[in-house]
Formats: structure tokens, sequence, C-alpha cells
């Protein structure tokens, strides 16, 4: 009888453990499956085969149907076949998730925007900002809203604040008709000087190439770079083109000292520079979306390198030991294991790699919104 229990338990214990390994790997399988199927929506929607990627997006969905990842190009491929109400439901499950959640907010400002709601929108737009200062899409986006409600002094403000997070914002709005009521006033012709400024800063030294890269009428050019002689930003010179000579324009040789020492913006106002909390946390964060990338790309030298950055105590090392003193000696292991056995390391503990990079990353976002709220 003795011999017979424990038989008996013996094979209990194995079906427990197949059972527990079916589960397993059920749940690894559904994953990938949703990841598999997410991967095919978006190949489809690069080759604008919306209804189908809309498809294979639902799909994805049956399977996580939180996963905000999904929902975020589902809510996409929607708005651009011009199904705004769904557009905008499924921006709504994602801010019931994440009511924070930027880009959300964001998106949902631009299906206001096309339906031309501009109050809407604008709403929209501001708790985009209100999530992350730094956005600076969700900047531009409200710009464009308060030119529309003719709202022009705040306009400019916004569009001024979206160009100090990204000049290419500069040269977008010198086309963008969203902004034909704003366009005669002063603060618009100083964006114009930025322009000129960073195509000659990016190698354009006549008047004909200035005009080509940056869209400006030929008299806006003149005289955005007249404006620029006078401040001392730029200098002007001639070359000789056969029997005449064209005037060249280069940037003044004290102009980085103008702008860089004295920390200005290129509005000739402060820069406002992000606390050293917010900006760890940010440099933290990119790292994660960096590293994910590599390991589901199954980048084995790419992934070793940056998980540097979460080691070295001149990088991140030294805020991973502080919040992440588990995490970060579970990543020196990771290291040193991913030296010796390679890509098949790798395969083998991806999910798990990637599952405590998601752990981190919501740690670090959380972190991230109570600073800058604070």
């Amino acid at each position: 009888m003795k011999k017979l229990f424990r038989e008996k338990s013996k094979k209990n214990e194995e079906k427990k453990l197949e059972k527990s390994v079916k589960e397993e790997t059920s749940i690894v399988d559904s994953d990938y499956n949703r990841k598999k199927l997410f991967k095919r929506g978006i190949n489809l929607m690069a080759d604008e085969k919306l209804e189908e990627a809309i498809e294979i997006f639902e799909q994805a969905l049956r399977i996580d149907p939180s996963n905000i990842e999904t929902l975020m190009k589902l809510g996409y491929a929607r708005f651009h076949i011009d199904d705004y109400s769904e557009a905008l439901k499924i921006y709504d499950r994602i801010l019931d998730i994440d009511v924070t959640n930027p880009e959300a907010w964001n998106l949902k400002g631009l299906v206001h925007y096309e339906q031309k709601n501009y109050s809407k929108a604008l709403d929209a737009v501001q708790k985009a900002i209100e999530s992350d200062p730094t956005y600076g899409m969700a900047w531009y986006n409200q710009a464009c809203f308060l030119s529309l409600l003719n709202q022009v002094p705040e306009s400019l403000e916004a569009l001024k604040r979206s160009i100090e997070i990204d000049v290419k914002n500069a040269r977008k709005s010198i086309r963008d008709k969203d902004f034909m009521n704003v366009r005669i006033e002063e603060g618009f012709k100083r964006i114009q000087e930025v322009v000129v400024l960073e195509s000659i800063r990016q190698g354009y030294h006549t008047l004909g190439a200035i005009v080509w890269t940056t869209f400006l009428d030929k008299a806006d050019a003149d005289n955005a770079l007249e404006k620029l002689l006078e401040k001392g930003l730029i200098v002007q010179n001639e070359k000789r083109d056969g029997l005449s000579k064209i005037p060249i324009y280069d940037l003044a040789p004290n102009v980085a000292e103008k702008i860089g020492k004295e920390k200005k913006g290129l509005f000739g106002i402060t820069k406002k520079t992000l606390p050293k909390p917010v900006k760890n946390l940010k440099e933290l964060s990119q790292a994660i979306q960096s590293v994910k990338e590599a390991i589901e790309e199954g980048d084995v030298e790419k992934t070793i390198e940056i998980f540097d950055v979460f080691i070295d105590p001149t990088k991140s090392g030294e805020q991973m030991i502080e919040n992440f003193f588990d995490e970060h000696r579970e990543i020196r292991l990771w290291k040193i294991r991913l030296k010796d056995r390679g890509e098949d390391y790798l395969i083998d503990n991806k999910d798990k790699m990637l599952v405590l990079f998601d752990n981190i990353e919501g740690t670090v976002t959380k972190k991230l919104r109570n600073e800058i709220s604070s």
C-alpha cells in the first residue's frame, strides 16, 4: 500500500507539473500570438491597408483587451479612415486604463480638430500637456487650436514652447494654414527668423537655398535675414558667380556663445531646463524603451550595450541601485550570461527580461508624473 500511495502521489505531482507547464505555455503563446498579430497590423498600416489592419488589431485585443499599444494603433487606424466616433471611443478606453496618457489625449484632440470642434480639441490637448509638459507635438497642436479660436497671443506662446522643445516645429508652422490668424504678428516674424537661422546652421548659405529649404516667401526670407544681421546672429559675405557676386550667409562666430553660455532659448528668453530628478527619470525611461526593442529584436550586442546604462554608476547605475536594487543585480547577472551564452540565453530569458523592464517602466512613469506635477 505504501508503494502504491507513493506511485499515486508521484503521478499526481507529474500531472500538476504538466498542468502548470501547459498553463505557462498557454500564457506565453497567447502573448506571442498577440505580438504577432500586432506586428501584422503594423505592416498592413504601412501598406495603407487600414481596414485589414483594423481587423487584425481587433483580433489582438480579443487576446488582451487592455493592451494600450494595440488600442492606440486601432484608434489611429480608425482615425485615418475618418471613423471619428469609433476612434474617440477607443481613446476613451485607453484613458479609462490610464487617464494621464498624453498620447491618447493628444490624438483625441486631433479627432475633435477634424470634426472642427476646436474648443474640445483644445481641452484634450491641454490635458496631454498636463500629463507631459515636455510633449512638443501637444504644444504645437495647442498653438494650432488657439489660433483657430483667434486667441493669438496664447497661440504664439504655445508655438514658441513647441519650438523650444523641437526646432523642427518652426519649419512646420511656416506653411501650416492653421496659423493664418497669427502670421501678421511680430511674434510669428521671429519664428521665421528661427527657421532661417536653423537653415543656415544646417549648411544652406544663399537666399535661394534658404527659400527652398524653409518654404518661406522670398520677401519673408529676405526680411528674416535682415533682422538676423541686425541682431548680430549671422554675418554676410560674398562669393563670385560668373561675372556677378551673390551674398552668402553664415552664423556669427559668437552665436553659440550668445545662445549657449547665457542659456537663451530660440526666442531670446531663458530656456527652461528640466529639474535633475525629471531629467534622470526621462533618461532611464528612454533606456528602458531602447533595451526592450533590443530584446524583442534578439540583438545580443545591443542588449549588452544598453545593459551598461543600467549598471554604470556614471549613467543610470546609481539610480537603479537606489530604487531597483534587486533588478540592478539581475541585470548584471544577465549581462554576464549573455556574454557567455549569447543568443540562446536571450531567447530563453526574453519574456522574463521584458517583464522586469515593464515593471521598472511602470514605477519610473509614476515617479516621473509625480515629479512633473510637483
